[in-house]
């Protein structure tokens, strides 16, 4: 697959410039996009999804997150390169850091129209955080985010849906209860798949709940203005 878009530099509400990928809509113009990363950083998957979602017309940006810890970060998912993304994502990288950049791109991208978000894995986590704590967002879709059941007493303050695998070795069901129970609200999707379902990179994709967690996607999305 080519890549249509770009990686171009952002200014943080730090002062921090760091990389992110954007990529122009295809045809009439239906809002904005942010678009989180896995721990593995914006990898080919990530700019993939990018471009997936910017040819359904939406303007979108991926921010490279671990910029400051180390510059344009994107690795395999090689046990190697698993515990190098967990020491920066867990260690290194302050996770409010990253709500913080999602709010300075929902800021980039609100002028033209509805703003919305999408995160795999920690983008997952991301995702479910700044529905609750950033301004500025139509809608979110969040994708088997770990963390999710830490943040589970907070309240999203736009429209959110949440999608996990069954059978998510590092996601017990517990969580994933725990989360519809705090906020029957919530459309909590669950799909017969493990962790990482979304990425044909992984073991754990399937097609079928790719697929379909991306046609639930747009469909809130286009409910909320988009």
């Amino acid at each position: 697959m080519t890549l249509r878009g770009t990686m171009i530099s952002m200014p943080m509400s730090d002062g921090a410039g760091i990389g992110v990928y954007r990529v122009e809509p295809v045809g009439p113009r239906r809002g904005g996009l942010l678009l989180i990363q896995e721990i593995f950083g914006v990898t080919d998957h990530i700019k993939e999804q990018s471009d997936l979602y910017a040819a359904q017309g939406y303007e979108v940006l991926a921010p490279s997150l671990y910029d400051r810890e180390e510059p344009g970060f994107n690795v395999d998912y090689g046990a190697e390169d698993v515990q190098k993304a967990i020491r920066i994502a867990r260690g290194e990288h302050p996770f409010e850091l990253s709500v913080k950049d999602a709010q300075s791109c929902i800021d980039a991208l609100k002028a033209n129209g509805p703003v919305f978000i999408t995160g795999y894995c920690y983008g997952g986590s991301v995702t479910w955080a700044a529905s609750c704590r950033c301004t500025g967002l139509a809608a979110a879709s969040g994708y088997y985010g770990g963390n999710i059941g830490q943040m589970a007493d907070e309240n999203p303050k736009c429209p959110i849906i949440l999608h996990f695998g069954r059978h998510d070795h590092g996601i017990p069901m517990e969580v994933v209860e725990k989360v519809k129970r705090l906020h029957p609200d919530v459309m909590v999707y669950l799909y017969e798949a493990g962790h990482g379902f979304n990425s044909d990179r992984r073991a754990d994709y399937s097609e079928v709940a790719a697929k379909l967690a991306r046609e639930r996607t747009l469909e809130l999305f286009r409910a909320h203005g988009g």
